[in-house]
Protein backbone atom coordinates (compact mmCIF):
# COMPACT_ATOMS: atom_id res chain seq x y z
CA UNK A 1 0.00 0.00 0.00
CA UNK A 2 0.97 3.62 -0.36
CA UNK A 3 1.40 6.18 2.45
CA UNK A 4 -2.19 7.39 2.10
CA UNK A 5 -3.44 3.82 2.60
CA UNK A 6 -1.24 3.28 5.65
CA UNK A 7 -2.38 6.54 7.26
CA UNK A 8 -6.06 5.77 6.49
CA UNK A 9 -5.64 2.29 7.98
CA UNK A 10 -3.89 3.63 11.09
CA UNK A 11 -6.46 6.36 11.75
CA UNK A 12 -9.48 4.08 11.22
CA UNK A 13 -7.88 1.35 13.30
CA UNK A 14 -7.10 3.81 16.10
CA UNK A 15 -10.68 5.09 16.19
CA UNK A 16 -11.96 1.53 16.36
CA UNK A 17 -9.42 0.51 19.00
CA UNK A 18 -10.30 3.57 21.06
CA UNK A 19 -13.92 2.48 21.09
CA UNK A 20 -13.05 -1.17 21.80
CA UNK A 21 -10.80 -0.21 24.74
CA UNK A 22 -13.05 2.55 26.13
CA UNK A 23 -16.60 2.01 24.83
CA UNK A 24 -18.96 4.93 25.35
CA UNK A 25 -22.14 3.23 26.50
CA UNK A 26 -23.47 6.46 28.00
CA UNK A 27 -23.22 10.07 26.85
CA UNK A 28 -21.09 10.95 29.87
CA UNK A 29 -18.45 8.41 28.72
CA UNK A 30 -17.98 9.98 25.26
CA UNK A 31 -15.15 12.37 26.32
CA UNK A 32 -13.11 9.47 27.74
CA UNK A 33 -13.66 7.45 24.56
CA UNK A 34 -12.58 10.40 22.39
CA UNK A 35 -9.51 10.94 24.60
CA UNK A 36 -8.55 7.27 24.19
CA UNK A 37 -8.99 7.51 20.41
CA UNK A 38 -6.68 10.54 20.22
CA UNK A 39 -4.14 8.96 22.59
CA UNK A 40 -3.97 5.89 20.35
CA UNK A 41 -4.14 7.62 16.95
CA UNK A 42 -0.88 9.58 17.14
CA UNK A 43 1.50 6.71 18.06
CA UNK A 44 -0.28 4.17 15.84
CA UNK A 45 -0.13 6.51 12.85
CA UNK A 46 3.55 7.27 13.49
CA UNK A 47 4.25 3.55 13.82
CA UNK A 48 2.43 2.88 10.56
CA UNK A 49 4.85 5.24 8.80
CA UNK A 50 8.08 3.82 10.28
CA UNK A 51 8.52 0.83 7.93
CA UNK A 52 8.43 3.06 4.84
CA UNK A 53 11.52 4.93 6.04
CA UNK A 54 13.34 2.17 4.14
CA UNK A 55 12.36 3.93 0.90
CA UNK A 56 15.12 6.44 1.74
CA UNK A 57 17.80 3.82 2.49
CA UNK A 58 18.20 0.08 2.23
CA UNK A 59 15.76 -2.03 0.27
CA UNK A 60 12.07 -1.17 0.45
CA UNK A 61 9.88 -3.89 1.99
CA UNK A 62 12.95 -5.61 3.36
CA UNK A 63 15.14 -3.35 5.52
CA UNK A 64 12.35 -2.14 7.85
CA UNK A 65 9.54 -4.55 6.95
CA UNK A 66 10.61 -7.49 9.12
CA UNK A 67 10.00 -9.23 12.42
CA UNK A 68 13.17 -7.96 14.18
CA UNK A 69 11.93 -4.36 13.81
CA UNK A 70 8.46 -5.31 15.08
CA UNK A 71 9.94 -7.17 18.05
CA UNK A 72 12.01 -4.09 18.86
CA UNK A 73 8.92 -1.88 18.91
CA UNK A 74 6.98 -4.41 21.01
CA UNK A 75 9.85 -4.59 23.53
CA UNK A 76 10.54 -0.83 23.64
CA UNK A 77 7.70 0.11 26.06
CA UNK A 78 8.75 -2.60 28.51
CA UNK A 79 12.27 -1.19 28.74
CA UNK A 80 11.69 2.55 28.36
CA UNK A 81 8.08 3.09 29.48
CA UNK A 82 6.89 4.95 26.39
CA UNK A 83 5.81 4.39 22.78
CA UNK A 84 3.15 1.91 23.93
CA UNK A 85 1.03 1.91 20.77
CA UNK A 86 3.70 2.45 18.10
CA UNK A 87 4.15 -1.30 17.61
CA UNK A 88 0.47 -1.56 16.61
CA UNK A 89 1.15 0.90 13.78
CA UNK A 90 4.17 -1.12 12.63
CA UNK A 91 2.16 -4.35 12.79
CA UNK A 92 -0.80 -2.90 10.90
CA UNK A 93 1.62 -1.63 8.23
CA UNK A 94 2.90 -5.18 7.79
CA UNK A 95 -0.62 -6.62 7.67
CA UNK A 96 -1.69 -4.07 5.07
CA UNK A 97 1.39 -4.72 2.91
CA UNK A 98 0.86 -8.48 3.11
CA UNK A 99 -2.93 -8.60 2.76
CA UNK A 100 -3.64 -5.43 0.82
CA UNK A 101 -0.97 -5.40 -1.87
CA UNK A 102 0.40 -8.03 -4.21
CA UNK A 103 4.09 -7.73 -3.42
CA UNK A 104 4.31 -8.73 0.24
CA UNK A 105 7.17 -8.14 2.69
CA UNK A 106 10.40 -9.89 3.74
CA UNK A 107 9.38 -10.88 7.28
CA UNK A 108 12.60 -12.72 8.07
CA UNK A 109 15.03 -10.24 6.53
CA UNK A 110 18.07 -10.14 6.84
CA UNK A 111 18.10 -13.93 7.26
CA UNK A 112 15.83 -14.52 4.25
CA UNK A 113 14.94 -12.16 1.43
CA UNK A 114 11.78 -14.08 0.52
CA UNK A 115 8.73 -11.80 0.45
CA UNK A 116 5.52 -13.17 1.97
CA UNK A 117 2.02 -12.06 1.04
CA UNK A 118 -1.58 -13.19 1.02
CA UNK A 119 -3.60 -13.71 -2.18
CA UNK A 120 -6.00 -10.91 -1.22
CA UNK A 121 -3.97 -7.93 -2.39
CA UNK A 122 -4.38 -5.51 -5.24
CA UNK A 123 -1.75 -3.36 -6.98
CA UNK A 124 -0.91 -0.23 -4.97
CA UNK A 125 -2.13 1.95 -7.86
CA UNK A 126 -5.44 0.06 -8.20
CA UNK A 127 -8.70 1.95 -7.88
CA UNK A 128 -9.69 -0.72 -5.33
CA UNK A 129 -6.73 -0.03 -3.02
CA UNK A 130 -8.77 2.18 -0.65
CA UNK A 131 -11.59 -0.37 -0.46
CA UNK A 132 -9.10 -3.14 0.31
CA UNK A 133 -7.50 -0.92 2.97
CA UNK A 134 -10.86 -0.39 4.68
CA UNK A 135 -11.67 -4.13 4.48
CA UNK A 136 -8.30 -5.08 5.97
CA UNK A 137 -8.88 -2.53 8.74
CA UNK A 138 -12.28 -4.10 9.46
CA UNK A 139 -10.68 -7.53 9.82
CA UNK A 140 -7.97 -6.09 12.09
CA UNK A 141 -10.64 -4.51 14.31
CA UNK A 142 -12.59 -7.78 14.46
CA UNK A 143 -9.43 -9.59 15.57
CA UNK A 144 -8.68 -6.87 18.14
CA UNK A 145 -12.23 -7.05 19.53
CA UNK A 146 -11.97 -10.84 19.78
CA UNK A 147 -8.68 -10.52 21.66
CA UNK A 148 -10.00 -7.86 24.04
CA UNK A 149 -13.42 -9.40 24.73
CA UNK A 150 -13.24 -13.14 23.98
CA UNK A 151 -9.72 -14.25 24.87
CA UNK A 152 -9.93 -13.18 28.55
CA UNK A 153 -13.28 -14.97 28.85
CA UNK A 154 -11.87 -18.06 27.14
CA UNK A 155 -8.82 -18.01 29.44
CA UNK A 156 -11.06 -17.71 32.48
CA UNK A 157 -13.15 -20.66 31.29
CA UNK A 158 -10.05 -22.80 30.67
CA UNK A 159 -8.77 -21.89 34.14
CA UNK A 160 -12.09 -22.88 35.72
CA UNK A 161 -12.13 -26.20 33.87
CA UNK A 162 -8.53 -26.88 34.85
CA UNK A 163 -9.33 -26.20 38.50
CA UNK A 164 -12.58 -28.14 38.32
CA UNK A 165 -14.71 -25.15 39.35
Amino acid sequence: MNKKGHVLNAVLLSIGLGYILEPATELSAVPETLWTMVAITVPVTLGAMVPDIDTAFGTHRKTLHNLPLLIGFVAFPFYFGNLEYVWIGVLTHYVLDMAGSRRGIALFYPLLSTEYDLPTGVPVSSRYATIVTVLVTGVELAVAAAIVFDVPQWGLEVGRQTLGI
